[in-house]
């Protein structure tokens, strides 16, 4: 990737990589700015397979330290900022990046994690604010320092393999505890490819980007392939429907990509609100399930949607276009051109047509490993086919269709929650005996959590007491928003509560 906008440098200097906040970025400019990230974090002592870290809202110094990274051969890890102190603890403890640079918001945070007494040291810095926090470096400042050229050590600009580690993306598990795909620079080379097919990119597209750079859609899907093809990213630092549709208008943006939510806050938006959407080639919509009401809905307003379905471990994985998601209700499409995509049996045997299984994939897509984890990476990749954990059947034409998920994951807007993660924080409340949590549908997020809980005899809990109990430990996406509280759980023979149960005693 640092290559890539490099080259664009080269062959349209002058051209709009990225409009960020009303001002314009060209490739030329781009590219030094990259260079003088990559300088400043030689300087500090990184070098190839170094973590560097980032955790703040969509701006230009992500992806300048994204592409620094690729240029250096660092490993980039980007960092969900709506992480809970715990959860932030754990993943910079497992990833030990070697620097972190976060938002200014988010000092609080980093600071009351006492970071700097961590082995192997830590580098800290920021990015805005008005006071420098002791400790931490001035990422502006110290970068706009060093002079555009080339990187001290005389390196070729890319991974000597294509192999090598380009970003570890965490994504929470069924332990509770998040792991860390590791993504090869070939793994976002093939993804653009795909991208590029999915999206039907040109080289005078406008990419408007509202989802999180720090998620798989953000970076992978829209960001990469755009510098890939040279076109031009409009960069939002956090979602708002209104501004989304000025913009629109404003930049002539040709190309989207939303998950439900967003696409739901859409439209809400008065229609006399709403700005002209002619410019929209394609829209897009993933990230959880969809329901085919929105696509009518979507469709009704001006956004005739393509689906994708994928994952962090391998992005996209499966597409339909506009005319199959409608003529095909349910459907999460066929797969990418560059990638193996099959529905398997227990015994890892394909299914027929009609036969539910395990959707599975391999090929050039596919993450390496989870970071430092060889017993999941085990669990998940078996001879050399990714289990993704969800079950889904085929039609005779291909098109997949989602039954129910293996691991017990829900989306709540466009966030992936696992509730064996928020179990364990529900159960160490002091009246909790145990818990157990479901995904249940909402209109507004999608799906929000359930928590079946039983109290510890004699004791009484209400919602505000449970929710109380969740802060700080879990993100705010993750607290339940619906509470049941039960004397016992339907088991199975095993002793492995039988959520469908629980999901039916909910809504009686």
């Amino acid at each position: 990737m640092g290559w890539l906008v490099k080259r664009w440098s080269e062959l349209q200097p002058h051209k709009i990589a990225l409009w960020f906040e009303g001002q314009g970025i060209c490739y030329a400019e781009l590219n030094v700015r990259v260079d003088q990230v990559c300088c400043w974090m030689e300087s500090l002592g990184l070098s190839k397979g170094d973590r560097v870290g980032a955790m703040m809202n969509n701006c230009p110094e992500f992806l300048e330290i994204y592409l620094a990274c690729s240029r250096l051969g660092a490993i980039f890890v980007p960092v969900n900022y709506r992480l809970a102190t715990a959860e932030l603890d754990y993943t910079l403890m497992d990833a030990q990046p070697r620097l972190l640079v976060f938002g200014a918001e988010y000092e609080a945070v980093i600071t009351g994690l006492d970071l700097h007494t961590r082995l192997p040291s830590l580098l800290l810095s920021a990015v805005g604010g008005s006071v420098d926090p002791p400790g931490v470096l001035n990422f502006r400042e110290q970068t706009a320092s060093f002079t555009p050229k080339r990187p001290f050590s005389p390196r070729p600009q890319g991974p000597a393999d294509a192999e090598e580690p380009q970003v570890i993306m965490y994504t929470s598990g069924t332990t509770g505890r998040p792991k860390g795909a590791v993504l090869s620079h070939r793994k976002t080379f093939f993804n653009c490819l795909n991208a590029d097919i999915f999206f039907q990119l040109k080289f005078d597209d406008i990419m408007l980007i509202v989802l999180p750079l720090f998620h798989s859609g953000g970076l992978f899907i829209q960001a990469s392939p755009m510098l890939f093809k040279g076109g031009t990213l409009v960069i939002h630092s956090r979602f708002d429907a209104l501004k989304t549709y000025e913009d629109i208008e404003r930049y002539q943006a040709t190309k989207f990509l939303g998950v439900p939510t967003v696409y739901r806050a859409l439209l809400k938006v008065e229609p006399s609100q709403r700005s002209p959407l002619a410019s929209l080639k394609v829209c897009a919509i993933g990230g959880e399930k969809t329901t085919p009401d929105l696509l009518v809905a979507c469709e009704e307003a001006g956004f005739s949607l393509r689906q994708i379905m994928g994952q962090t471990e391998t992005s996209i994985l499966l597409w339909a276009s506009e005319e199959a998601s409608l003529r095909k209700p349910g459907t999460v499409g066929r797969p990418v051109f560059h990638g193996e995509v099959a529905v398997v049996d227990e015994q890892g045997q394909s299914v027929p047509p009609g036969e539910v299984g395990e959707i599975v994939s391999r090929g050039s897509i596919m993450m390496t490993e989870y970071w430092r984890d060889p017993e999941k990476t085990a669990e998940t990749i078996r001879n050399g086919w990714l289990h993704t954990g969800d079950l889904a059947h085929r039609d005779d034409e291909g098109y997949f269709y989602l039954k129910d998920r293996v691991k017990d994951m829900y989306i709540s807007g466009g966030e992936n929650v696992y509730p064996a993660e928020v179990e364990r924080v529900l159960r160490a409340h002091p009246h909790v005996a145990d818990a157990a949590v479901v995904g249940v549908p909402d209109d507004t997020w999608g799906q929000v959590g359930h928590a079946f809980l039983i109290p510890k005899d004699g004791l009484v809990l209400s919602p505000g007491e449970v929710t109380a109990h969740c802060e700080g430990k879990l993100a705010r996406y993750k607290w339940p928003r619906r509470f049941s509280f039960c004397r016992e759980f339907p088991r199975t023979s095993l002793g492995k509560v039988r959520k469908n149960l629980l999901v039916e005693m909910g809504e009686g």
